[in-house]
């Protein structure tokens, strides 16, 4: 695309040099006609129709290269698009089976998955987590049980709540 774009440039440089050209020629022919008393001589206008022409076409053909360069590069996007894909598909497919390997064993407590009861009750209140607080503080401050609030808030390592955390206080007033 780079290089299509410095071909562009390179034609529009060559054609203004050829403008440029014709400008001198035309000036020379202007200075020959006058001197000869102007016979067979060019008008501004229609000098001006001219180059107003010219640049019509140089507009027209950098408007084509453009087009054809963007139909380039959405081609070889589409192209890339696709080969992505079809590796992230590969990937994906090579990484499916490594899912399905054993897991090392880790120690007793990291293992043990955390199972939550469902004996709580149902209605309750939000509570914002303060700084410095802990399970055991909230359920003082709401008169709610520990192990209720752990489990409606399925809650794997109740040390780790943090500040500005919501949680759902059953049967906390």
């Amino acid at each position: 695309m780079r290089e299509d774009v410095r071909d562009l440039t390179q034609r529009v440089s060559e054609l203004t040099l050829r403008v440029e050209q014709l400008e001198h020629e035309n000036s020379e022919l202007r200075a020959k006609v006058a001197s000869e008393g102007g016979r067979d001589s060019v008008t501004p206008a229609q000098l001006n129709t001219a180059v107003a022409d010219l640049n019509a076409s140089v507009t027209a053909a950098v408007a084509a290269s453009r087009s054809e360069i963007l139909q380039q590069v959405a081609t070889q996007m589409e192209r890339l698009a696709k080969q992505t894909n079809a590796a992230l598909d590969s990937i994906a497919h090579q990484a499916a089976p490594a899912a399905r390997l054993p897991v090392p064993a880790q120690a007793p407590a990291a293992a043990a998955k955390a199972t939550f009861g469902e004996a709580y009750p149902k209605e309750g209140i939000s509570y914002t987590v303060q700084r410095g607080d802990s399970i055991g503080m909230i359920a003082k401050k709401t008169g709610a049980k520990s192990q209720d609030i752990i489990d409606a808030n399925k809650l794997s390592d109740p040390s780790r709540i943090q500040a500005g955390q919501v949680l759902f206080i059953p049967g906390g007033k």
